[in-house]
């Protein structure tokens, strides 16, 4: 097992997975279902403070990128035929202005890699190979009710995919922002980054759909109270802190 590897197993993947089954157990009726959504919320919890930070953020850089459209204008206008010296000129105005178009990466490069773990949680699943992964204070479920408001979790469910589907589609259409302004980007550029961003609005659902029809229903949960609860996030902290979130015109 190669470093990473090891990493992402014993750091993430493994604690994320230990949890889920610790909560199955805890619970009354063994319940898959209530136990995956507890553990989305313990991890959205964890993340919150990443979330606000990178919000944070993107509020400084807005505020900092509204005050500089004249000087973007005018370099894009210095510089229309010549995308090289249009980049460096952008790049050395953000950096006098203080504005970092990366600022916000960071976190999303910590919250993906724990996302993608606990993915993996839903898709091994709990049966005799996963459970050789539980510590030694964790019980080997006895019981497990894999039903979920009459739906099997362990068998793809075209309801929760829908359902996912649809979710996914609100969070892109009412709380994508708009693409910013790159270096050495020229209008016809912008349009061109809005127009995929459009298009990915339908696309990414759709996909959300047929991929949620191919794996366990467990799967399709946890994508719809992750995506739900992202909603919730996004809306509280753009309220909080008065980030524009305009929706992409359909």
């Amino acid at each position: 097992m190669n470093p990473l590897t090891f990493v992402y197993h014993e750091i993430l993947f493994r604690p994320l997975f230990n949890l889920l089954v610790a909560i199955t157990n805890f619970l009354p009726n063994h319940s898959i279902g209530i136990a995956i959504i507890l553990v989305t919320i313990i991890v959205r919890l964890v993340l919150l403070p990443s979330s606000l930070h990178q919000a944070r953020l993107q509020q400084k850089n807005q505020a900092k990128l509204a005050g500089l459209q004249k000087e973007l204008k005018a370099i894009q206008e210095q510089h229309k035929n010549d995308k090289t010296k249009r980049a460096e000129a952008t790049m050395a105005l953000y950096r006098k202005s203080g504005v970092n178009p990366a600022s916000g990466c960071l976190p999303l490069l910590i919250q993906l890699p724990i996302l993608l773990a606990l993915y993996r949680v839903f898709l091994s699943g709990l049966n005799a190979d996963t459970f050789r992964g539980l510590y030694s204070f964790v019980a080997v479920p006895t019981q497990l009710q894999s039903t979920f408001f009459g739906l099997d979790l362990s068998t793809p469910s075209i309801y929760l995919g829908v359902l996912a589907g649809v979710a996914q589609f609100i969070q892109m259409r009412f709380f994508n922002p708009s693409p910013a302004m790159q270096p050495g980007m020229d209008q016809s550029s912008e349009q061109m980054m809005a127009s995929m961003q459009k298009n990915m609005m339908y696309v990414f659902p759709v996909m959300t759909v047929f991929i949620s029809l191919q794996l366990p229903a467990a799967l399709a949960l946890y994508w719809f109270v992750s995506t739900v609860l992202a909603l919730g996030q996004q809306y509280m902290i753009k309220k909080a802190l008065k980030l524009n979130s305009a929706p992409v015109t359909v």
